[in-house]
């Protein structure tokens, strides 16, 4: 079994180095192949030299630096890097370390026979440390799980949660499909997977809050609003669940 792990970083420096760190302690003791696949994107610090300087000591460590930001165009990218290895599950984790390695494992561990597996913050089982804002939790329940559901017809408890992991044959058949170039990137992926008939599992996890997130109220609002977008990509699909 070998596993990549794409990190997309936009101006990381303060924190890409502690989590490759992490996780390379953690899976050079786990029983499988690995590597990492750190995709900068539209960094204007020192996280690229910071990547680098890991190179030293991570032998399976691919950095790949795109001049454009978004969180959609680097794991896009990393997804396309990693599939010219035979890497058998490729997955994705955020830059800061909110998902510490032995959760990600977690998913890994849970694949089976589903085609992918998705870590969840709102579960019963989760844990989020510290508690979320009540205006973030109030607005997702609110607004965003039923605008999500309404739109798409997905029914998950956390969309958003940087840390997945699917099967070589999910990522050969979405990469082309992805077009997302920001936040709603996972409900357009998530889609495409059902679009696809690809079973899903959803998995609590752990989860350690950053006060430096880059997801703002206005970047929410945006998110939203990209919803639609993604919704209009995939009016075809929707009419066809529909009559189903």
């Amino acid at each position: 079994m070998k596993l990549s792990i794409i990190i997309p970083a936009h101006n990381e420096q303060n924190r890409i180095g502690k989590t490759l760190d992490a996780y390379y302690d953690y899976f050079e003791k786990q029983p499988i192949e690995y590597e990492f696949v750190v995709v900068l994107n539209g960094c204007s610090d020192k996280t690229l030299q910071v990547v680098h300087a890991r190179q030293n000591k991570i032998a399976n460590l691919v950095i790949i630096d795109l001049p454009t930001a978004g969180k959609g165009i680097a794991i896009k990218a990393g997804f396309a890097n990693a599939l010219t290895r035979d890497n058998d599950l490729i997955g994705f984790v955020d830059a800061d370390m909110a998902t510490k390695p032995e959760y990600f494992n977690d998913l890994v561990k849970c694949i089976g026979d589903y085609d992918g597996v998705i870590a969840s913050r709102y579960m019963k089982e989760s844990h989020v440390y510290p508690q979320r804002p009540a205006y973030k939790e109030w607005g997702r329940r609110l607004i965003y799980q039923p605008l999500v559901w309404l739109l798409f017809g997905l029914n998950l408890n956390d969309y958003q949660c940087g840390a997945k992991v699917f099967k070589r044959r999910v990522i050969e058949t979405i990469t082309p499909q992805l077009s997302v170039k920001q936040w709603a990137f996972d409900v357009d992926l998530l889609y495409i997977c059902k679009i696809n008939d690809f079973k899903i599992l959803e998995v609590p996890t752990t989860w350690y809050d950053q006060a430096e997130s880059k997801l703002t109220l206005r970047g929410g609002l945006r998110m939203l609003a990209s919803l639609f977008k993604v919704r209009l990509k995939h009016s075809w699909a929707y009419k066809k669940f529909c009559k189903e």
